[in-house]
């Protein structure tokens, strides 16, 4: 059973089962988000009245059994000590929040450690690579990695070879069922882009950022599972090319490029007669389509496009420009989020890249990031309409918003 609790009652670790949105409809965090002491404070801060978290949750039960068990007190207890009498305030009217959010600054409590910003950016990438949840995720991924290797091996070496797409899921399990929040869920992934950056990585994040897509689209189970066999399988068509053109750090030349782009066809014939659904097959022939019919390998237009092959696109480009190339540094996600806006609503579908770009911006709502000149912030309110330029605070407490400084923009999350 749903049931809501107010800032004062919620308590670190309980998981939102709604987004929390603020009285002027800005978007807190998604569903699904582990709650935070700070997050619990911004909901104080921007007057939010309530969360709605699972009454089964442990914590919100032990919370519930706590106060069945306090028996209310019929008279105040008097104490031989002067009694200070306890002034009750009267609920005063939720106030609109304004465009630029007056900062307040949290005096540290006696005791507690003050963390400096420099200290902060210094630790926050070596915690993530020090857990033991990334150690996990690690050698989980690392285990599925070698798995995949074995089938699509399988698939170009052995005729007749039938891929299990039940076993896929099922060994895939372990890296998107434990991870706590789509943050956590994300970080690892960019993480891992340094450790393990080849055809057979790329297509396991691609696999996952769709499925996450899917779940932000209430896709069902079945329906999710095929999506992320989707991710897994899309890019079996270039294991038919060679590694030197494949991987060749330098301009390509015509023909190799051309040999590039015929690697959806390849992947759709490697699996053409597999007895699996057909939307997989679709995602590797398509996945290089775009919606303006400008995509290729057949340059086909939004009404023959299959919905689960424009899902994989968005997350084959997304996986793609987050990850380093010879070329070029790996993007932030603002630095995608910017590129997708500037084309996204005509190459892509339109339901599907406005629920991707919503739900990674939320995403790092609150997060510290770094801007092009260097100065460190925090993410304090979203721009509906240019997601990728949020209104940021800086250390001072002064607060700027990036869609009116066109010259400023995000290039990296702390």
């Amino acid at each position: 059973m749903n049931i809501k609790l107010s800032p004062r009652e919620l308590k670190p670790g309980m998981i939102t089962l709604e987004a929390i949105v603020t009285p002027s409809g800005q978007i807190l965090t998604p569903a699904g988000t582990e709650l935070t002491r700070q997050i619990i404070n911004r909901m104080k801060l921007y007057n939010v009245d309530s969360a709605t978290v699972d009454s089964n949750d442990p914590i919100v039960r032990q919370l519930l059994a706590a106060a069945t068990n306090v028996a209310p007190a019929p008279t105040p207890v008097v104490v031989p000590t002067p009694v200070v009498p306890v002034m009750v305030p009267v609920a005063a009217p939720v106030p609109v929040m304004p465009a630029h959010p007056t900062p307040v600054t949290e005096e540290p409590k006696e005791g507690e450690k003050v963390v400096t910003y420099k200290e902060e950016t210094q630790s926050n990438s070596r915690r993530m690579m020090v857990s033991t949840e990334f150690k996990g995720f690690q050698v989980d991924y690392l285990l599925y990695i070698e798995h995949i290797k074995d089938v699509f091996s399988n698939i170009i070496k052995t005729p007749g070879y039938s891929i299990n797409t039940t076993e896929l899921i099922e060994k895939m399990q372990p890296l998107y069922a434990s991870r706590n929040t789509i943050v956590e869920l994300f970080d690892m992934i960019h993480q891992m882009h340094s450790l393990n950056d080849t055809v057979y990585a790329h297509c396991v994040n691609v696999a996952l950022i769709s499925r996450m897509i899917g779940r932000w689209l209430h896709l069902e189970q079945h329906d999710l599972d095929i999506l992320t066999c989707c991710g897994l399988l899309h890019d079996i068509g270039k294991l038919a090319i060679p590694d030197e053109v494949l991987n060749k750090p330098g301009k390509l030349t015509d023909e190799e490029f051309a040999l590039i782009k015929s690697h959806p066809k390849t992947g759709y014939e490697m699996l053409r007669n597999q007895d699996m659904d057909s939307r997989i097959k679709q995602a590797a022939l398509m996945h290089h389509e775009r919606y303006d019919g400008t995509g290729y390998p057949n340059q086909l237009s939004s009404e023959f496009l299959s919905d689960f092959a424009m899902i994989v696109a968005i997350a084959d480009v997304y996986d793609a420009m987050t990850a380093a190339r010879s070329y070029r540094e790996p993007l932030c996600p603002f630095q995608v989020i910017e590129k997708f806006e500037q084309e996204g609503f005509q190459k892509y579908h339109t339901k599907y890249i406005y629920v991707f770009l919503h739900n990674i911006a939320s995403t790092y709502q609150s997060n510290r990031v770094m801007l092009n000149d260097g100065r460190g912030c925090k993410i304090v309110m979203l721009n509906q309409n240019t997601l990728s330029k949020p209104i940021v605070q800086f250390d001072d407490g002064t607060c700027v918003d990036l869609s009116s400084q066109r010259e400023l923009y995000i290039t990296k999350i702390l």
